[in-house]
């Protein structure tokens, strides 16, 4: 099963340095029907204005990992951490038992990210930030694992708390690449930009596919793309 969940159906707000679009129920926008899928609770669509910012703020129990799309975010936290991650980078944020933090776009133009909360496996633990590149040229023809908690994984991508695999695929029109699921998971895919083909289901840039009950995911690129994928425990 994919559901497509077309980006104009996203709720969302305009507070004027930030304009959000929430694939899932988030701030003032509630949807019963959209309260997240699988272990994946938020995936958020940011742009923030230059010289604008998420001020200091806390979280606990929460794996939090930012995919810039376009510009730069810098990150500091009350742990001493601070950061610059920039576009087609990643950065993973494991609240544990409580970390404030401020994320800011200290650039001249604006950024743009994805925002994804996952539930981590348990509560408590030291909270812990971090941050990688992964040239998108890596990505080329291929699912890279960017974020995860998954056994294997452990030597490529950022480590987080969860069940669960943050990849990412870049595609030149034409270009296939497929993607296999575990048993009884859920995926969630958008493409930061370009069209894709998701086993026969067209999906727009910054569209969502909710996918549940699939094996094999065979994503076609229907113009120059970029993707990223949510791989999460029920």
């Amino acid at each position: 099963m994919i559901e497509l969940r077309p980006f104009s159906t996203l709720g969302g707000a305009n507070h004027g340095w930030l304009d959000a679009k929430h694939h899932f129920s988030f701030a003032g926008y509630r949807d019963a029907a959209r309260m997240g899928w699988g272990a994946l609770r938020v995936w958020n669509d940011d742009a923030i204005q230059a010289n604008t910012g998420f001020p200091p703020h806390p979280h606990s129990d929460m794996e939090i990992i930012t995919y810039v799309r376009d510009g730069a975010i810098t990150h500091q936290d009350n742990l001493g951490n601070r950061g610059r991650t920039e576009a087609g980078d990643v950065q993973v944020m494991s609240a544990g038992t409580g970390i404030q933090h401020a994320e800011y776009n200290l650039e001249s133009d604006t950024t743009r990210i994805f925002q994804i909360w996952i539930i981590p496996d348990g509560s408590g633990g030291a909270p812990t930030w971090g941050s990688k590149p992964f040239p998108r040229g890596d990505r080329s023809g291929r699912f890279v694992t960017l974020a995860s908690g998954m056994a294997g994984d452990e030597n490529e991508a950022l480590p987080i708390r969860a069940n669960a695999r943050v990849s990412g695929l870049t595609l030149a029109a034409g270009e296939s690449a497929e993607y296999a699921f575990g048993d009884n998971r859920y995926g969630y895919l958008v493409p930061a930009k370009g069209a894709v083909d998701v086993n026969g289901v067209r999906v727009a840039a910054r569209d969502g596919a909710a996918i549940r009950d699939v094996t094999t995911l065979r994503v076609t690129a229907i113009e120059d793309a970029e993707i990223v994928l949510v791989d999460t425990a029920p």
